[in-house]
């Protein structure tokens, strides 16, 4: 009887559902007014998908076993009148289908012209076309278009031969790693660490793509396998033909160590570690731009065509690696902090503030505000996630976009305005290996249904040993037991449905476990809760939940799901991909998914299922039951995403992505303007409608001409096409001739690359008294070292080069003392230049030309100057006090200096950003020398940004570098504590910078790290304190 299983196994659950077959008001065939019938489901299908002879045999082994039970005895009469409603159902088919050939020309044809043919089909007529044979022998007529990578990589060759594209990806919390991952091991290592390997490997396969880094964290902790402890790996590719081939071509996962070691730690703790993994990842960039100046550059560095971030951390730390090289940034969201929030706060359950502590929301979202200000393009799988979710954000408007980017096209003036652009590109799958499981009964080598010739694959043992009627439909959940899942959910409404139970089973795929109790407390807390409404509502025998699968068994789980004609379903709160539901489409199955978010767009494409509501219990349980019982809407559901689902390859991705990037204007170092890898002809980008990037050439100081050089009206740009070195050593020449300082490049920056340790005093309390005992201090410590030449001295402020030139002269401080001057908050570096001590009124120190030009992106100008001469004239006018903000001259072009009288009058400087935000000025505003001015620079523009440019344009040493701070500091005083450099946090000092902290979106606790071997705190401004702290960071040998 092992053939008649599924016969066997939809009688009993026949027999489960009542009333009984003897009841005369019931009916085998009835569907009740309003109501749906199980009973119909099932005799249905034994009927239409069951020979006679296997219903006679069941019938035969039901009389064999009959006794006094009542249960046996209706099983036995309803085996009976199943078995004659199946031959009466042969019969009538037989009678119909003989008055049709009866009607047919084939009956007149005279019988010996028909001696010769055989009565059945032969053996190349009865077989499928050639076309309609999958590689693995299963039919799929009528389903899916089988996708080869190579056919659409060979029409796409000819349009990027010739280009090698260097490619950086960035995705930093969970587990990474090319085979085996880990999903649902936690809640970081879900569906976006497979999106983002997917993509690497599909980038690293397209022609015109010579190299492409996924760079990530590397973790060495307990508990965790050593794979994610390896520094390199690299990604087998997906075909093996047509690609680049080189010494250090293809995909790799760049695991770079950042934040706590030997500790695994999840993503909302990462927040204060992002700048130290951006250093990491410069040096790492900065490397590989070498290595491949060899390979691909003929000599010149290659920089990377884009930097693409994934999820809000990455986002941040793309936008710092983009500032400091100068190249263009992407980014994906994934799931966004604003709509999270929105969804969590519906629930009831957490305020604001528990939410904040939680999962730091606000940090999150300032990370993603960040990364729209830096981003050229923002890429969503939907069209929803633009309109519906980045539209909640203070620098993005959907409305606003669509006109800026109309005026860009028409070259028309923005007025300083900046907008990324928003481009839908479904999240990839690759098809070549899927063949869809055929629903229904397998079949034995003799045509008897019930046996298959195949072994079954392990996890549906797994899966079908909780199960009381295997065969029933199953309802397939596949998702970490995380709140945002809404599985609870899900688990009520199969609970409370009385039909649904008595048609199908659920199965609950939620990660790996090997106790509950290990688990994280939210995942735990989810997963023990499902459990009690499994005992709630009795469903023993009915819902599925083991505790282990591999990645490499998903497959099998979709076909079994999709065997016995079940129903794939993401009920979560919001879902940003739906990656699981593009999956389950290529096994042929159906879905349910929520109408929030990725799966709207999927079911548009795919047109395979029904949207539901994730908070409507009731909802979810009518569209499972509609989709189930339907066979005719199943049936229909199933063949649309066999045939739509190439839309979602990721070739098809991969030519949209790169088509983007194409459109992005090169940008990379200005001082090395002819070094980049790659150029982009007009005749090789997209048509005109897909330009609208290059359209950005907005800018008040300066043009980029085609070479990508920079041309500026105040400050000239160093057009030489030498190598660094040799220019260097000719403008050394040159200033020691008395060449005019204005150019860069005197002895003094060739000093600052040259020094083993590098001192930056950022102590923000004013040039005040104080300041200057500190900074002589600090002088007399740093010069009484034995090799005191090989240590560099930097002043970081907020104040202009003018106030600190007074300073230094006043107070007796020779000028060659210092090596460099950041001045106004990050937006002007100077040197000393030569004959260092000057004249009475000039100023010894020449500007950094270049970093002027480096950091122009996207500065608004006079058009920014404007916006904030009426934005404190509105303060003003709210307190009467036509004194409280006023414009001052700055001296400089890239940064707006006001004077505040009184600081408590005034927004705090998060409301200042929402204002620019939503005015779409991208830059900086920083309170700062104890809330008496008001910096506003430009957005690439920092402090720490500042260090960055002088390692990756003069060789600084940043691990070498320690900066020095007080307790508290200007509203950037966060960017100067993380880091690869040494931090030397003097207590007591700047107290007075509290109150600009005071309100802030998220505490300085969630992005500021005291444990750590790189920062050391001293109790007072001491000298022997401040030398022992330089001694423990070894930077200083006394």
């Amino acid at each position: 009887m092992a053939g008649n299983d599924w016969i066997n196994s939809y009688l009993e659950a026949i027999l489960d559902v009542g009333p009984g077959l003897e009841d005369k008001n019931s009916s085998l065939m009835l569907r009740e007014r309003g109501k749906f019938s199980p009973t119909r489901y099932f005799v249905e299908e034994v009927i239409t998908k069951f020979d006679e002879t296997d219903l006679r045999r069941s019938w035969a082994m039901a009389s064999s076993i009959r006794d006094s039970q009542e249960r046996n005895t209706r099983l036995e009469n309803m085996s009976w009148r199943i078995w004659n409603l199946a031959r009466r159902k042969k019969k009538l088919g037989e009678e119909s289908q003989n008055r049709k050939k009866q009607k047919s020309g084939l009956a007149r044809v005279p019988k010996p012209l028909m001696a010769d043919m055989p009565e059945e089909l032969s053996e190349g007529e009865n077989r499928d076309t050639v076309g309609e044979i999958s590689p693995k022998g299963v039919s799929t007529k009528g389903g899916m278009k089988r996708i080869n990578s190579m056919d659409v990589l060979k029409n796409f060759a000819t349009q990027q031969k010739g280009k090698k594209l260097y490619i950086v990806l960035i995705s930093l919390h969970g587990l990474i790693r090319g085979e085996n991952m880990e999903l649902g091991r936690d809640s970081d290592t879900g569906g976006q660490v497979k999106y983002v390997v997917e993509l690497a490997r599909a980038l690293g396969a397209m022609q015109g793509v010579y190299r492409v880094d996924l760079l990530t964290r590397q973790v060495s902790a307990p508990g965790v396998d050593w794979s994610y402890g390896e520094p390199t790996e690299m990604l087998n590719p997906l075909n093996n033909d047509d690609i680049e081939t080189g010494e250090s071509s293809g995909a790799y996962i760049i695991r770079t160590p950042f934040g706590p070691k030997d500790k695994y730690i999840p993503k909302e703790l990462l927040w204060p570690h992002i700048p130290e993994f951006v250093d990491g990842a410069l040096s790492y960039i900065l490397q590989m731009s070498k290595v491949l100046s060899e390979q691909i550059g003929d000599g010149k560095p290659v920089w990377p065509a884009s930097i693409h971030g994934h999820y809000a951390d990455a986002g941040n730390a793309a936008a710092l690696l983009s500032g400091a090289l100068n190249v263009p940034m992407l980014f994906t969201g994934h799931s966004l902090g604003r709509d999270k929030l929105e969804q969590i706060l519906k629930q009831g359950r957490q305020s604001t503030d528990d939410i904040n502590t939680t999962y730091r929301i606000m940090r999150r979202i300032e990370g993603e505000e960040i990364a729209v200000d830096a981003s050229e393009v923002i890429i969503t799988s939907t069209r929803q996630e633009i309109d519906e979710q980045w539209g909640l954000y203070d620098g993005f408007d959907p409305v606003l976009e669509r006109k800026l980017r109309a005026r860009f096209r028409r070259n028309v003036s923005c007025f300083g305005r900046f907008m990324p652009r928003p481009i839908v590109i479904p999240p990839g799958m690759e098809f070549k290996h899927i063949v869809p499981h055929s629903s229904g009964v397998d079949y034995d080598s003799e045509g008897h249904q019930g046996a298959s010739t195949t072994p079954k694959p392990p996890v549906w043992s797994e899966i079908t040993r909780f199960f009381t009627n295997p065969h029933k439909p199953i309802i397939l959940a596949l998702a970490r037991p995380d709140p945002k899942k809404n599985l609870t959910t899900l688990v009520k409404a199969f609970g409370e449905c009385r039909p649904l139970r008595e048609l199908a089973n659920l199965t609950l795929i939620m990660g790996n476990r090997d106790n509950i109790e290990e688990m994280s407390a939210t995942n735990s807390a989810v997963l023990l809760s499902i459990l009690k409404l499994i005992d709630k509502y009795d469903m023993y025998g009915q819902v599925s939940y083991p505790k282990h699968h591999k990645q490499s068994e998903v497959p099998d789980i979709y076909r079994l799901a999709a065997r016995t004609k079940g129903v794939f379903i993401n009920p979560a709160f919001i879902e940003p991909f739906g990656l699981t539901l593009i999956e389950a489409a290529a096994y042929g199955l159906p879905m349910v998914a929520t109408k929030n978010g990725g799966p709207v767009d999927i079911k548009k494409a795919l047109d395979n299922g029904l949207l539901i509501d994730p908070h409507n219990q009731q909802s979810i349980s009518d569209a499972l039951l509609k989709l189930v019982a339907d066979k005719q809407l199943w049936l229909k559901c199933k063949q649309n995403g066999l045939k739509n689902i190439h839309l979602f390859s990721w070739p098809e991705h991969c030519k949209t992505y790169l088509a983007r990037i194409a459109c992005c204007r090169p940008r990379h170092p200005q001082w090395e303007s002819c070094a980049v890898g790659y150029e982009y002809e007009e005749s090789q980008s997209p048509e005109d409608s897909l330009r609208d990037l290059n359209d950005l050439k907005i800018s008040l100081d300066g043009v980029i001409n085609d070479q990508g050089s920079v041309e500026n009206d105040t400050t000239s740009s160093i057009k030489s096409k030498s190598s660094v070195g040799k220019k260097l050593e000719n403008l050394a020449i040159k200033e020691k001739s008395g060449v005019n300082k204005s150019e860069i490049g005197s002895q003094h920056t060739i000093e600052l690359r040259r020094k083993k340790t590098v001192f930056v005093v950022a102590i923000d309390c004013g040039m005040n008294t104080e300041f200057v005992e500190m900074l002589k201090m600090i002088i007399e410590i740093v010069r009484v070292d034995k090799k005191s030449e090989n240590n560099g001295l930097i002043i970081s402020t907020a104040s202009s080069i003018s106030d600190v030139h007074s300073f230094i002269k006043s107070n007796k401080i020779s000028f060659s003392e210092f090596d460099a001057l950041i001045c106004l908050s990050g937006s002007e570096i100077y040197y000393p230049s030569s004959g260092s001590e000057g004249g009475p009124t000039s100023i010894p120190f020449v500007l950094d030309s270049d970093y002027s030009s480096h950091i122009d992106y996207r500065w608004g100008g006079d058009h920014l100057k404007n916006t904030l001469v009426h934005w404190a004239s509105s303060i003003s006018g709210r307190t009467n006090d036509k004194e409280l903000v006023v414009a001052s001259d700055s001296g400089s072009q890239h940064c707006f200096t006001f004077n505040i009288k009184n600081f408590e009058s005034i927004p705090p400087v998060k409301d200042l950003r929402e204002f620019l935000r939503k005015q779409t000025l991208r830059c900086q505003a920083i309170y700062c020398q104890n809330g008496t001015k008001l910096n506003v620079i430009p957005m690439v523009a920092s402090r720490a940004q500042a260090l960055r440019y002088l390692y990756v344009r003069w060789g600084m040493s940043l691990p070498n570098t320690i900066v020095i701070v007080g307790d508290y500091g200007d509203t950037d005083y966060e960017c100067l504590r993380g880091g690869i450099h040494k931090t030397l946090v003097i207590k007591g000092v700047c107290n007075e910078a509290r109150k600009l902290h005071n309100n802030r979106s998220y505490p300085l606790e969630h992005v500021v790290t005291v444990d750590s071997s790189t920062v050391v705190q001293i109790e007072e401004c001491s000298k022997n304190q401040v030398s022992e702290a330089m001694t423990k960071l070894e930077l200083l040998k006394v």
